[in-house]
């Protein structure tokens, strides 16, 4: 049987961390940044977890984690 494939747009969108749980980037900051404020861009720019409803869709993409 070989190994499982990882589905590799959702490699590169994800990271698992050591607790097992998932890290994504935030929506909404790649174009028309003009009119949102600069509190909302730089909060942007930092990661968050994947919300519990949606972790088993998200680890199904990623097998080898």
């Amino acid at each position: 049987m070989p190994k499982m494939k990882s589905n590799r747009a959702a490699a590169k969108r994800f990271q698992m961390t050591a607790s097992g749980q998932v890290k994504r980037g935030k929506a909404f900051k790649s174009h028309i940044l003009t009119k949102k404020a600069h509190k909302r861009k730089r909060n942007l720019r930092q990661e968050t977890l994947v919300a519990p409803a949606d972790l088993r869709k998200v680890k199904r993409l990623l097998p080898g984690y």
